[in-house]
Order: structure tokens, then sequence, then C-alpha cells
């Protein structure tokens, strides 16, 4: 995500009469160190009769020499560039172990190698308090300078200074107001007397609006622009040179563009040479413009981009349409909660104290703006390697015709709020809703965990180890055991019925009793639901012929219309008389046989589990 900005700086001379022109040096190209992408660069000079030649100085810095021949009344200097203003992070270095914390030396290749960035001026009084009031206690290098910078800020007050050259070090402290080049020098002096290598930095800065307001503190410039500037870079070890703003107390970052980085402020003008002695009017003029701007988060859309992408969207399901091309949807959108974005339930981890329920308040909203009196399922979703259960996931689930599948939204669980569901609530479910499906309630069972299994594994423990409390180093083992035992292992987990979708003979839904080798059903040991862990290879084999496979619709193929929910719940759920004996058909639909409470022909091998489980 970035902004393309294009820059032009142009500076004219006009002078009273031709003149000669000596020789100039400009220093108005990006420094080889820029961190800023340079996508491109022109330097246009007039008059059109001259000569350029580029070089570089002793400390690296590009420098455009110009020759004029012949006399002449104007020398313009234009310069357009665009830049690639990507986030920048300035903290993105490390340092060597010896430069991690101030106050440390160089080591004596560097100091040789640094010495003209090391010179220092005489220390004048005032100069010489300040550094005297430094706290010089051992404390990180980072923090150690950006301390320095930002008491700079608090202490220097910026302006916008014409005359020529920068204030001594002595100047700038007793006025306490400086332009950003006495700002800078003042700063690059410090940090000599202090030990550190700093050099003096000119260049230009690119301040753009930001997208959106600042929740808290200052959002910055309320336009785009660009201008001149200086600040000062400071050798960091490991790190390289680093750059430092005492004009807004900040580390150097895309805005910065350094030109001319040098030992001593002269050494760096951007343009610096002799004339023959005229009047000159003198002009500049700078601006930045914004060329490129790709999609970012920071940046909403507008409210005409956002009726081109729904209006480019509704041409492309008309064209999907009309060439039958059917769609599935994969991948999913990240929420993060606005309240604690940097949260580890947010970044890392898989759960947390609030996901589930923010999820849940989110998930609703959704329904209520999309959907028309829809089922919510709450069920579960991905299962990673390493996590204890499956996460959960949450599907709403409604008829595209607007026949509503749910009434009573108040019947829906309530993330926060258990129902107080027990087993036997689990049971008088089970009860209902095989009445209500027209089978027989006996077939419901209920289901515990295997109490063989976990009197073994308590009969494992040492000896000291009470199963209660269940200390062993495998967390999960942990909490799982002392579930267990909290609950007791004879307690009823849930209730199973054995039901299948039946598609002859009249009979909606069908269900058996279940054949296994223990008096009761037992499940695999483990914390999922118990619809997980249902002891399914203990039911009766059957060869492959004989086997009641259920072959699935092909979900591609043409459906009649969904009936009303009236005439659906007319055949497929038609409540009886109270005072109907077993065995009589439901109103609205003549069955046939097997009578009601009828067991199924065949092993019924799919089931609806009713479990209690988090207090619902």
């Amino acid at each position: 995500m970035s902004i393309h900005v294009a820059l032009h700086h142009q500076t004219t001379y006009r002078y009273n009469k031709p003149i000669l022109v000596g020789p100039q040096l400009v220093r108005l190209r990006p420094a080889p160190h820029t961190r800023t992408p340079i996508l491109s660069y022109s330097l246009q000079i007039e008059p059109a009769s001259h000569f350029l030649n580029w070089q570089q100085d002793p400390t690296g810095n590009y420098i455009a020499r110009l020759v004029f021949p012949e006399k002449t009344d104007i020398f313009r200097v234009s310069v357009d560039l665009v830049a690639d203003m990507a986030v920048i992070n300035p903290f993105d270095f490390f340092l060597e172990p010896q430069a991690e914390k101030f106050p440390f030396t160089y080591d004596p290749v560097l100091v040789e190698e640094l010495a003209p960035y090391r010179k220092v001026a005489p220390r004048g009084r005032l100069l010489d308090n300040w550094i005297q009031s430094i706290d010089l206690t051992p404390k990180p290098t980072v923090d150690f300078l950006m301390a320095l910078n930002q008491r700079l800020l608090r202490e220097i007050g910026y302006v916008i200074r014409l005359e020529p050259g920068v204030q001594t070090p002595e100047e700038t402290l007793q006025k306490k107001l400086g332009s950003c080049r006495d700002s800078g020098w003042l700063l690059v002096q410090i940090l000599r007397h202090l030990g550190f290598a700093a050099r003096f930095v000119s260049g230009y800065l690119i301040q753009l609006v930001a997208d959106e307001k600042a929740l808290d503190g200052p959002s910055g410039t309320d336009r785009d622009f660009t201008d001149l500037h200086a600040w000062c870079e400071v050798y960091l070890p490991g790190a390289g040179w680093i750059g430092l703003d005492p004009t807004s107390g900040l580390m150097a970052g895309e805005g910065h563009i350094p030109l001319a980085c040098t030992p001593e402020p002269q050494s760096a003008a951007p343009i610096d040479g002799q004339t023959e002695q005229a009047e000159v009017d003198f002009d500049f003029a700078m601006k930045v413009t914004r060329i490129y701007e790709s999609p970012r988060v920071t940046k909403p859309y507008t409210e005409p981009q956002w009726d081109t992408i729904v209006a480019l969207g509704q041409k492309i399901d008309t064209d999907l349409q009309g060439n039958d091309v059917r769609l599935t949807m994969g991948g999913e959108p990240t929420f993060v909660s606005i309240d604690d974005m940097d949260g580890p339930e947010w970044n890392t981890d898989a759960l947390g104290e609030n996901k589930r329920r923010l999820a849940g308040r989110l998930f609703r909203r959704l329904a209520d703006r999309f959907a028309q009196q829809p089922l919510l399922h709450y069920g579960q979703g991905k299962w990673y390697p390493g996590e204890q259960l499956p996460r959960w996931a949450l599907s709403c689930i409604w008829r595209a015709d607007g026949q509503p599948m749910w009434h009573d939204p108040e019947l829906w669980a309530k993330d926060d709020k258990p129902s107080g569901a027990t087993s036997l609530s689990a049971e008088k479910f089970s009860q209902a809703l095989a009445r209500r499906l027209d089978v027989n309630p006996d077939f419901a069972i209920p289901a515990y965990e295997d109490s063989w299994y976990y009197l073994w594994r308590e009969r494992r423990l040492p000896l000291n180890v009470d199963a209660h409390e269940a200390q062993l180093r495998d967390p999960m083992e942990r909490a799982r055991l002392a579930k267990v035992f909290e609950q007791g292992v004879d307690a009823e987990i849930g209730y199973v019925m054995p039901l299948q979708r039946a598609y002859k003979n009249g009979k909606r839904w069908m269900s058996g009793p279940w054949f296994l080798r223990p008096e009761r059903l037992y499940l695999i040991p483990g914390d999922s639901p118990v619809g997980y862990r249902l002891p399914l290879d203990s039911l009766p084999w059957v060869i492959d012929k004989d086997y009641p496979y259920q072959v699935e619709v092909d979900p591609l193929a043409p459906r009649l219309p969904f009936p009303t929910r009236q005439v659906f719940e007319k055949r497929c759920f038609a409540p009886l008389p109270a005072n109907s004996p077993p065995g009589t058909p439901s109103r609205g639909e003549q069955r046939l046989t097997p009578q009601r409470g009828e067991s199924a022909p065949w092993v019924v091998r799919t089931a609806m589990v009713i479990e209690p489980r988090n207090g619902h």
C-alpha cells in the first residue's frame, strides 16, 4: 500500500543584465542512501547553453557541476522527481551489542573513519550548561537519542529564517528560536560533544494529509506540501546513519529525502557558486502532487467509489447468470476488536476472553442486516493442529423467497446468558422431539463417559496425585480428568436419538434401537461434543450390499421451489391430536407402513445428539 507523489522544485535567479556565471555546484539529487524509493528524477537547467557533469563529493553526495560558456541574464534550476511514499518504520534496525546502551565507544577502526563527523566546535557557556544538564546514567541508546531530540523540540521554537547561513549553537540556545538548519546543527554539536558521530543533512521534506484524523493527539498537516528541510543524522554501530529531526522530535521517515549529508552545514548548500556582480531577483516554487494511490485500509472508499464497485459487481452477476456460471465462495474476512486490536486473541491466540462474545454480537447484527427471520446455527469450524478442540463457527441460514425459518428470536441461546440446561433438559427435549417427528421416544438413549477408561487412568496416576485435582504435566489431560471426575463417571452426558431421513412409505423420519456390546452407550474419551465421540464402530456390522447408504442430491441439480413454511410443517411435523392412540396417521398426510413407533428395518447409523454444554 503506497502513494506515489511528484515533487516539483524550481529555483530562479534573474539578473538585471547579462553576466558571467561561474561554475555552480547543485546538490539537489537524492543521496544514494535515501530510504524513500525514487522512481524517476529529472534536472533541467537554464540557460540551455551549459555543460553538466555529475560528480560525487568525498562524502558520497551527488553533485551536478554546471559550467556556462556565455553570459546570461537568467539561471534556473528545475527538479522533478517521483517518490514512492510507502510507510517506513524508522525503528527497523538492530544495534551492535556494545552500542545497545549509552554511553558506549566506537571501535578504533570506526574512530578513524568517523573523525570528520566527531569534530566539535568550541563549547560556549549556554551549550556547556545544556550538555551538563543531560542525564548520563546508562540507558538504551535509542531511548537516550529520542529523549534528546524531543527535548530540543520543547525548548527551541521553530521559525522560518530567510537570512543566509546557520546560527551557532550559542545563538540558537540564547534566542530559543531557530530554523530547521539551526536546530539540526545544534543537535549535531550536542551529539558530537557526547561522543557520537553526527552529520548535517539538507534535503526535501514531504508531508501528506493523513487519511483519517487521529483519535488522540495531532493529526498532522491539513494539506499536502513539500519544502527544503534540514535535520541531523547520527552513526550507530549495526544500524548505520539514523536520521533525527529536532523540529518534530521524531526520527526521519519516508517523508525525509536527504540531498546532501556533510560534516559542516556550508558543504550541504543546495546551490553553491559565484557570479559576476549584478542585481538579482530570486524566486523559487515547490509543490507536491499525488499521481497514484493504491487502495489501503486507512482510507475508506468514497460513496462514488462504492457506487462504481456495486455497479461493476451487478454487471458481473448479470454476465455470470447469462452464461449459467454457478459459484461457490471460500475464504473469510478477518475482524478484530476496535478496543483491543493488539490483544493476543486478535493476533495469535485461537480464543480469548472477548472473542466469542463480540463475534456473537456481530453475528446477530449481520443476521438482522441481511436475513429475514433466519435460523442461527452455532457449531464447530476448523480444527488446527495442536489445539484441543475445533474452533467455533456461526452460520446464518435463511430462505431467499422470504419465507420465515424461525419465528421467535428469544428462543436463540444467548452467549452470555446460559439457560442452565442439564441432562434432564436433554432427556425432555429428546422425548418431545421424538413425538414431533413421529418416532418412538424409547429409541433415545443416554450417553456416558467411558468409566472403565477413566478408572484405568486413575489407577495409573502416581500415588500422591489426586484424580480430582489431576496434577499432570499435560494441561489438556489434566483439565479432561478433572472435568470427568468432578461431574462423576456415571453422569449422563447427553441423549442420542438414532435418526434418518425417510423418503418412502409415507414416512418422513425413521429411528430404531442401537445394539451395543456394553449395556450402555459409552463415548470415545475426549473433549469434543458428544456427536463427535459416538462409538459408531460398535454398531452391528453389515455387508456392503446391505449398508443403508444415503446418496445426496447433486447440489447443482434443478430443484423444485421450497414449500411454504405452513405446508412444510404440515408434511413433516404435523402434530397429532392430544388423544390420538398410537398408530393414528397425522393430520394432512395419510401415513402408510411402518406404524408409529415401529423400528426401521435396518440399523439407523446416523443420530441427533442432545447435550447440555456450557449451560446451553
